[in-house]
């Protein structure tokens, strides 16, 4: 093999072949001589190839970011793929694996004739950066297939095309001789002399247009005119990043308890702090997201309900980060030490999850940098430091940080402030207000992490402008916030939900958190414990990525003031300790069904994907159908968008989405209720306030001959 040369990859890091092993699969003819640059591809820039390669996807700024997967995700790469005249051409896929191992996927057209839209379904098999071509090249079989099936019918050249097709059967049982494949090339010899028997030239056809025959000449057929696109970068990451069920909730609130005769808080612990761990993994979540643990400022600090008359008890904003004690790299004391943090960690990591860190650069007034690095923040004209702002929203407790005036100083402590982290046991982070920071910045910091850590996890925290948003996901950012939190009607779920699973799967990955500390959406306001059983089967079906924040299970739902999305008496700005105990008791708790949820995406891989879903008819606008579908796994769910009312509604089923034929009935079982119905095309629904949903896995059909024997 020829020797390589490695070298580093802009964005990722990873080690790329400068110089390629030519060695093509067997029956390839490679269209001139092997092109500079990653291995049997075409440079980017470069003409065009003999047979045209364009509209490559999932391509992202023309090659510059690599496309998101996961292990065992199973995505789509299309291309236009065509010929001059009237040969036939095909399509293939070579896939390249980080150690730069080849791998040929066949390609099958999507369009009508004409349209020349050609797509395959690869999954890749490890972690890392893999690269994709898509090799168009001229089939002579095809060719003849198509002319065979033409001429010899009608009498025309009939000696001629059987020559044709012996010679190309011929060539295909050397190939396959030559690969090992010793019954498919006495297979492809026999159809080969059956040109020259006596048999009636039809059943010459017919021999050599076998299903078998068919199978080996899509392997050992000849390839002639390959020309590739350019190698396209995907990135490879572990399963984590597209399927995960988070839960966040504030440590200082587990625990803690009000002395009456003070009137003074006893915060709540890492240590005290276990029981809502155990509760999370009995719910069946894989990820503690904390907010910041980091000493939090005094000047401006934050009072109840965001108020600017903090008393002396008042703990403040958690995101106003730092003060004498420390900054990023410190954790408040009254959670506790580094000893009780890596002990909570490894409490997590036993229960099966790990925990998710808020990492948001910005700074209290009293952080230690506001003193030492002055010049990494805005100075107003009248020398003040400028405070966060989001009209009319005022954050005076918050500095945001200037990137422009020292930039490799703040580049170099963002980085080993995340590094500090990683090394106590952190490898997911939720990054706060994303957006409001340079996309150039996150590049290079998630390039670098990438370099070295590529399980580290990004989570855009960025309710922003769709540019921005999509920006941030090609540039490395593995998961985002949505619009989700705002998609109530049905309309607009099917518009969004077909948007992220077919137009940007392959740049954000949606992580649709049902609630946040800072936004208490108003479906939830007013719409009681349905509201909430409706947006959690919502948000835990349409994406393989969802999210709670504590509190959501207790049908918390008060608003500071009507019209508002803010939390009354927030968790961000106070304690505040929740009797979980009796909420289970007296049955005012959602846990049970998030439970159920979670074990539900567990056991059927349709939901932990994003992109195979399909929405089916139903007149009600007040009800959703919708599909999910991985292999022979299909989950149908229907979910009312009405907590007020009870709806009823037809629903009327696009059976292919199912995999089923239109004739066709099934049975369906309940996952929530444990109810199993007979379904075909139509079908008709009830959801009341109690039962809002249906989520719905098909039965497999027992054969007729394994039925029950008669006694």
């Amino acid at each position: 093999m020829t020797p390589q040369t490695p070298s580093s990859d802009p964005l990722t890091g990873a080690k790329k072949a400068t110089t390629p092993d030519p060695q093509r699969p067997s029956g390839v003819q490679q269209d001139g001589p092997p092109p500079t640059g990653t291995s049997g591809s075409r440079p980017l820039g470069a003409p065009i190839g003999r047979i045209p390669v364009t509209g490559v996807s999932p391509v992202i700024e023309g090659g510059a970011y690599p496309a998101k997967a996961v292990v065992g995700e199973q995505f789509r790469i299309e291309a236009t793929v065509f010929r001059e005249g009237h040969d036939a051409v095909n399509a293939s896929i070579v896939l390249t694996d980080p150690d730069g191992n080849e791998q040929l996927v066949g390609m099958h057209p999507t369009t009508p004739l004409g349209f020349d839209r050609w797509a395959g379904e690869v999954a890749l098999t490890t972690e890392g950066r893999w690269t994709f071509r898509v090799e168009g090249w001229s089939d002579p079989w095809a060719t003849w297939v198509h002319t065979a099936e033409i001429k010899i019918p009608a009498g025309i050249d009939v000696q001629l095309v059987c020559i044709e097709g012996a010679e190309l059967l011929s060539s295909a049982a050397q190939r396959a001789a030559e690969d090992g494949a010793d019954d498919v090339a006495a297979d492809l010899r026999h159809a080969a002399d059956g040109f020259a028997s006596g048999q009636q030239v039809e059943d010459r056809l017919e021999t050599a247009l076998k299903p078998a025959i068919r199978a080996a000449m899509e392997k050992y057929g000849p390839r002639e005119l390959v020309s590739p696109s350019p190698d396209y970068p995907v990135f490879c990451d572990r399963v984590a990043a597209l399927f995960a069920s988070w839960y966040e909730f504030f440590p200082r609130s587990q625990g803690a308890e009000f002395d009456e005769q003070t009137q003074t808080w006893k915060s709540g612990t890492f240590d005290s702090s276990y029981e809502r761990l155990e509760a999370a993994a009995a719910m069946g979540f894989d990820v503690i997201y904390l907010p910041p643990i980091h000493p939090i400022g005094t000047a401006f600090r934050k009072g109840p309900n965001n108020t600017l008359e903090p008393g002396p008890a008042d703990p403040g904003s958690p995101w106003a980060i730092g003060n004498v004690e420390g900054g990023h790299d410190a954790i408040h004391p009254d959670l506790g030490d580094f000893d009780s943090f890596a002990a909570f960690v490894a409490k997590t990591k036993s229960l099966g999850m790990e925990v998710a860190m808020d990492f948001a650069l910005q700074a209290s007034p009293d952080h230690p940098w506001v003193h030492d690095h002055p010049e990494w923040f805005s100075k107003r004209a009248d020398g003040s430091i400028a405070y966060a702002e989001n009209p009319p929203k005022k954050y005076q407790d918050i500095y945001p940080i200037n990137f422009d005036i020292d930039r490799d100083g703040i580049y170099a402590e963002s980085l080993r402030l995340l590094r500090f982290w990683m090394d106590k046991g952190v490898r997911i982070f939720r990054v706060d207000n994303p957006h409001t920071k340079p996309v150039d910045f996150w590049a290079w910091i998630l390039g670098e992490v990438r370099k070295t850590d590529p399980d580290v996890l990004f989570l855009a925290e960025a309710f922003t402008r769709p540019a921005m948003m999509h920006t941030l996901g090609k540039v490395g950012f593995h998961q985002s916030y949505t619009y989700f939190t705002w998609r109530n009607e049905k309309w607009e779920i099917e518009e969004y939900l077909t948007e992220l699973s077919t137009e940007t799967d392959s740049i954000v990955r949606p992580n649709f958190f049902v609630n946040t500390p800072d936004i208490l959406p108003t479906f939830l306001q007013y719409g009681g414990k349905t509201a909430f059983t409706i947006r959690a089967v919502l948000g835990a079906t349409l994406s393989p990525l969802w999210g709670v924040y504590s509190g959501f299970e207790l049908f918390e739902h008060q608003a500071v003031r009507q019209g508002s999305e803010e939390y009354l008496n927030s968790e961000k700005y106070q304690y505040r300790p929740r009797d979980w105990a009796a909420a289970e008791a007296s049955g005012e708790s959602l846990s049970l069904l998030l439970g159920r949820l979670n074990e539900i995406r567990r056991q059927h891989p349709a939901l932990q994907q994003l992109r195979h879903l399909s929405f089916h008819h139903a007149p009600n606008a007040n009800v959703i159908v919708y599909s999910k579908r991985s292999g022979d796994d299909v989950v149908l769910v229907i979910c009312s968008l009405d907590p007020h009312n009870v709806v009823e509604s037809e629903v009327y089923l696009d059976m292919s989405a199912l995999g089923l034929d239109d004739h066709e009935v099934c049975l369906v079982h309940d996952e929530l209720t444990g109810q199993t119905w007979r379904w075909g095309m139509r079908a008709f629904v009830r959801l009341t306030h109690d039962d809002p949903a249906h989520i719905l896995t098909l039965v497999p059909q027992r054969p007729a001959a394994a039925a029950r024997p008669q006694s």
